[in-house]
């Protein structure tokens, strides 16, 4: 009878064991955004995950749905595991848009459980997904047992998060959160069981003053960036009359240079020299240069010069080849008529890589001279490149120019870290500066979620050293107006675009800047002519300047133009969030109140915590009035409050 009732009560077996428990984040969203896809990076994710747990002596328990369960022997391996699944799906994440990466939050408890067949049960496989819910997307959160049996044997700081009840589970469970940035390091908070009352207020207390202190960091931050004194140019144009007068001479093209070489590293360089060779013929300021975002729009394309001449407004094309010969370099440049598709020039150069910089100047005097343009100024000194001494800052520097063309969340570090190598390692490059300046004032329009006032600082810290070293740089004042608008100086930005114009008449982006500035100036027709002249220049029209035109289009109510231009820049790029803020607004004003709605929809998927509160915190727009009507429009579309 004993033995009977002990087989019974044995009948499932016991063990104590790590459990790990992880599941997507917003997987519901995700499927109705895409299920097919979503269905194929979850199985992607799902196979990485099962491989790491083999790899640190686990088992996958199950995987039902968008959820996986695991057990390990140890829980050191167990947050091990963790940590190189999420640093791993980390970088996988960074091959999608932001609207279709897929974070998983994982938790993490040791307890005993009872196995049946493959499958496992008890209060710590629940405690285990109750943690796994606390965590941040891309996080870890673990139990207290977890952290006393790992507290010493792992190199990771841990944050404390406070105790916590679980469903069923009578005592409440401390949790902690893995933090595994190495900017975390030195972060643990540790906590006292029972402290005294004294201690404990202590403790409130001084966790209110620190936040205090932040807070008013924070404010004086703001206060000093909003009001520092900075130099605006004289008006050249105090009557208001914009005038966009391009030169008279002929058009030309610099097409992307082809790497010959089979080291993809050198890609790069091909763009560096594509780069300050259109650079460099355009401060001549005798030619009409087409700008770079538009000549690499036929990169790698084999087409006739030309379609390519006609679709580019450009009379002539420039063509050229690098090929790396241990440490010699082989350029290979031709000048071609694209009407009569007659080569003018051609030239063949073998260089070693430190006579690089000096060879691109040697090239634009010859193709100045082979269309008879005669030279007046000093403009070689004006060189993008001046400044720059060796081969691997000249990369970092084309890098930076890739990020410029298609700034994003994910390029802004990277760019980021490569200009200030750039500072560091070539303290004469003048432009330096404003490299760094415009890197922070980029990130602005990717990023609504942070805060701009921190990164208008510190472009505005920038903006002043570049001040300091030459006050007739035409990039200064472009950045500039940039901040002097962030600021709601409209005149002083508007002048400062100007003073950027006069002093480089070629560059697309000052006329889209321009434009830009005189649309939140309640001038939309004006920044539509201004618009008008950024697309000569730059034809292959990118979605910053669609956006633009579309916000010029809106303001003077022709509507069905404003959609078709705002849907043409969703289309190039889809995770324009503030496009979608226009569409709804157009689509309102037009009486389209559905559409409007879902265009709501899919802002709020791409930045879910924006609001009219949020809105009109960051708005630009100088007429108090047409900032009211967005407001109420946009809030009849279903934008929060």
């Amino acid at each position: 009878m004993i033995e009977g009732n002990f087989m019974t009560q044995n009948k499932y077996k016991r063990k104590l064991t790590a459990i790990l428990s992880a599941d997507v984040v917003g997987y519901s969203r995700l499927m109705g955004d895409d299920e097919e896809f979503t269905i194929q990076t979850l199985n992607s994710h799902r196979d990485l995950m099962t491989a790491l747990i083999e790899q640190y002596s686990g088992r996958v328990v199950d995987a039902v749905g968008d959820n996986l369960l695991a057990e390990f022997t140890s829980a050191a391996d167990a947050v091990q595991c963790a940590v190189a699944v999420q640093m791993k799906l980390k970088k996988k994440n960074k091959n999608f848009s932001d609207s279709r990466k897929m974070h998983f939050r994982i938790g993490i408890n040791i307890g005993d459980i009872v196995h049946e067949k493959n499958r496992i049960y008890g209060d710590g496989v629940n405690i285990a997904a109750r943690i796994e819910s606390l965590s941040d997307p891309g996080g870890i959160s673990i139990s207290r047992n977890i952290y006393n049996h790992i507290k010493k044997q792992l190199d990771f700081d841990y944050d404390y998060m406070g105790e916590h009840s679980v469903k069923n589970i009578s005592d409440p469970v401390r949790v902690y959160k893995v933090l595994m940035d190495p900017e975390d390091a030195g972060k643990r908070i540790k906590e006292k069981s029972d402290p005294p009352v004294k201690k404990s207020q202590f403790k409130k207390w001084f966790r209110v003053i620190v936040s205090i202190i932040l807070i008013l960091s924070a404010v004086l931050a703001g206060v000093y960036w909003k009001y520092i004194y900075l130099p605006a140019p004289a008006d050249i144009d105090p009557d208001g009359k914009i005038e966009f007068k391009l030169p008279e001479g002929p058009s030309i093209a610099v097409l992307p240079f082809v790497n010959m070489s089979k080291d993809p590293e050198q890609e790069y360089l091909c763009d560096g020299i594509t780069e300050n060779l259109i650079a460099t013929l355009a401060q001549t300021k005798r030619f009409i240069v087409i700008a770079r975002n538009s000549t690499f729009a036929y990169k790698n394309k084999s087409m006739n010069v030309q379609q390519i001449g006609q679709e580019l407004g450009a009379r002539y094309l420039i063509e050229g080849s690098i090929q790396k010969l241990d440490d010699r370099y082989r350029f290979v440049v031709q000048l071609i008529d694209a009407e009569t598709d007659a080569h003018i020039w051609a030239e063949r150069y073998d260089r070693e890589s430190n006579d690089i910089f000096n060879l691109q100047d040697e090239i634009t005097l010859e193709i100045l001279k082979a269309v008879g343009i005669k030279l007046t100024t000093p403009w070689l000194e004006e060189s993008v490149m001046v400044g720059i001494n060796d081969i691997n800052s000249f990369i970092k520097f084309a890098k930076v120019m890739v990020y410029f063309q298609n700034p994003t969340k994910k390029g802004y570090t990277s760019a980021l870290k490569n200009v200030k190598e750039i500072i560091a390692l070539n303290p004469e490059h003048p432009k330096r500066y404003d490299l760094l300046a415009g890197i922070y004032i980029s990130g602005i329009f990717f990023d609504p979620e942070e805060s701009p006032t921190k990164r208008m600082f510190l472009a505005t810290e920038a903006v002043k050293k570049s001040l300091s070293l030459d006050e007739n740089n035409y990039s200064v004042h472009f950045n500039l107006g940039w901040i002097f608008l962030f600021k709601k100086e409209y005149d002083k930005a508007i002048a400062s675009i100007k003073k950027s114009l006069e002093l480089n008449p070629l560059n697309a982006d000052a006329y889209h800047a321009m434009g830009y500035v005189l649309n939140y100036s309640d001038r939309h027709l004006e920044a539509l002519e201004s618009m008008t002249t950024a697309i000569r220049l730059n034809p292959v029209t990118p979605s910053n300047y669609l956006y633009t035109m579309g916000r010029s289009y809106v303001e003077l109510k022709q509507y069905k133009k404003a959609i078709e231009i705002l849907n043409t820049c969703l289309k190039h790029q889809p995770d324009y969030w503030g496009a979608y803020v226009s569409l709804a607004y157009t689509y309102g004003l037009s009486g389209q109140e559905e559409k409007a709605k879902t265009a709501v929809k899919e802002l709020l998927i791409l930045v879910p915590d924006y609001s009219i509160t949020k809105m009109k915190n960051n708005s630009l727009i100088k007429n108090q009035d047409q900032q009211d009507r967005w407001a109420a429009i946009l809030q009849k579309a279903g934008l929060p409050e």
